[in-house]
């Protein structure tokens, strides 16, 4: 007897007929056909294959199980069929259009029916929903599985990367209350330039000239934010400043960082395997990379001792390195960075820890996602030590704001503080000349802010 056989008579007749309709079928065919793929086919060695390929070798598949079942569908039906059983098989099921969709950056999944996703920086929800829990958990284990992780209850989270270098992380029970938790952060095919962060207005023209400056000149940056505030892509559009003869190795938590250059190579941490073991962490990835004769240290985010090995890096001859950490303004990033130098284990006093801090940081960059999901460089901050022996931030840029619109957009504007930058000689010796006249405050910036703060 066939799976689909129904009680009715009315359904046996469609069955013994060999003809199924759309009304109810087609989703019970893509379930039959996805667990016959499941248990009769390496889905491993398709997943491999290109687009064009995976699809021509499910149909055949397809169509010899269709054959064997004697199922006849209409050629309109076995065309959503198939795209449903790619997508359930070798894809991501509901998410592959949101996955396709370049407009979307961010892809969050609250439970089965609930799905939002972010675009220009605001989230809405959208109308893609999952069958069931057990479905969501079906894409979750499509993700990680090719990737060697796994997920279930001695391991309730996880974090993996796409074939495209989106990120993915799921949590499920008992960890999440209310089931599978599934959030993807696409990235685009390809990166934003300096150019077209200044043309959304992330920041001036003078704030670009001055930060790749920055950068061409082997000054060290630290790019301060919150979660999606844009760290990432700034970093990615400031390092192409780098100068094309230096050698500039990348070291990740999980691969987002995509340098059009040569000369780059990039590691990328590991988390332990099943029984524990196996992890590579960044620092290890740090220590290592000194052996890799860099000129430039890229870190896609310092969150713990790492932090101890960057700022040894950037104090003994690897200047200009360029790294990320979560805060939400220049202060809180220097006490974050503080903090996790402390959780290396030294046993440093604090006079020595922000000895190293200061020798090794030229500026903090720090950038801020808005209330109407936009994304601007708020500060752009030099860090000095002072004469009293503390650590002195001043702001050479930042970004003022005035108000909310009617429509809830930001308003504000850009402008220098009126501190000229110390690094203007160095500037000189490597050829590169700005004018004073560029550090010049707005008429209208009369708050009494100085842009100093000490530490």
């Amino acid at each position: 007897m066939s799976l689909f056989q129904r009680n009715t008579d009315e359904r046996k007749s469609d069955l013994d007929s060999g003809i199924a309709s759309n009304s109810g079928y087609l989703d019970e065919l893509v379930e039959h056909f996805k667990n016959r793929l499941l248990s009769e086919v390496n889905l491993e060695q398709i997943t491999s294959l290109s687009e064009a390929d995976k699809r021509l070798k499910i149909e055949r598949l397809v169509n010899q199980f269709m054959s064997e079942e004697k199922v006849v569908i209409p050629k309109q039906d076995k065309k959503r069929m198939l795209s449903m059983l790619i997508d359930e098989s070798v894809g991501f099921g509901p998410l592959e259009p949101l996955l396709k969709d370049d407009s979307i950056t961010e892809i969050l999944v609250n439970r089965p029916s609930e799905v939002y996703v972010e675009r220009n920086g605001r989230l809405e929800r959208v109308n893609v929903s999952f069958k069931d829990e057990a479905h969501v958990r079906h894409i979750v284990d499509r993700v990680v599985a090719p990737l060697g992780r796994r997920i279930d209850e001695s391991s309730p989270m996880v974090d993996a990367r796409l074939p495209d270098g989106s990120r993915v992380n799921a949590v499920i029970n008992p960890i999440s209350l209310g089931g599978t938790l599934l959030s993807v952060r696409k990235f685009r095919k390809t990166p934003f330039t300096v150019d077209d962060l200044q043309e959304f207005g992330t920041f001036t023209d003078d704030m670009s000239m001055f930060m790749q400056a920055l950068v061409e000149t082997k000054l060290s940056l630290l790019i301060s934010g919150g979660t999606g505030s844009g760290k990432t892509t700034i970093l990615n559009a400031l390092a192409k400043s780098i100068p094309l003869g230096e050698r500039a190795i990348t070291i990740e938590d999980s691969a987002e960082l995509r340098l059009d250059r040569p000369n780059v190579v990039g590691m990328e941490a590991r988390p332990p395997n099943v029984e524990g073991k196996g992890e590579i962490t960044i620092r290890q990835l740090v220590k290592n990379s000194l052996r890799m004769r860099p000129d430039r240290i890229i870190v896609g985010e310092v969150r713990g001792p790492e932090a101890f090995d960057m700022l040894q890096a950037m104090n003994t001859g690897h200047e200009g390195s360029l790294t990320t950490v979560h805060a939400n303004t220049p202060i809180d990033a220097i006490n974050r960075v503080e903090g996790m130098v402390v959780m290396a284990g030294m046993d440093l006093t604090t006079n020595v820890i922000r000895d190293y801090i200061s020798g090794a940081l030229d500026y903090i960059v720090q950038v801020q996602r808005l209330t109407d999901g936009t994304r601007k460089i708020m500060n752009i901050s030099e860090v000095e030590k002072s004469s009293n022996d503390k650590i002195e931030v001043r702001d050479i840029f930042r970004f003022k704001r005035t108000g909310v619109d009617h429509t809830g957009k930001v308003q504000g504007y850009f402008t220098p503080t009126g501190i000229v930058p110390k690094c203007l000689s160095h500037f000189e010796v490597h050829g590169i000349k700005i004018d004073t006249d560029l550090f010049k405050p707005k008429e209208e910036m009369n708050d009494g802010h100085n842009g100093v703060y000490s530490l």
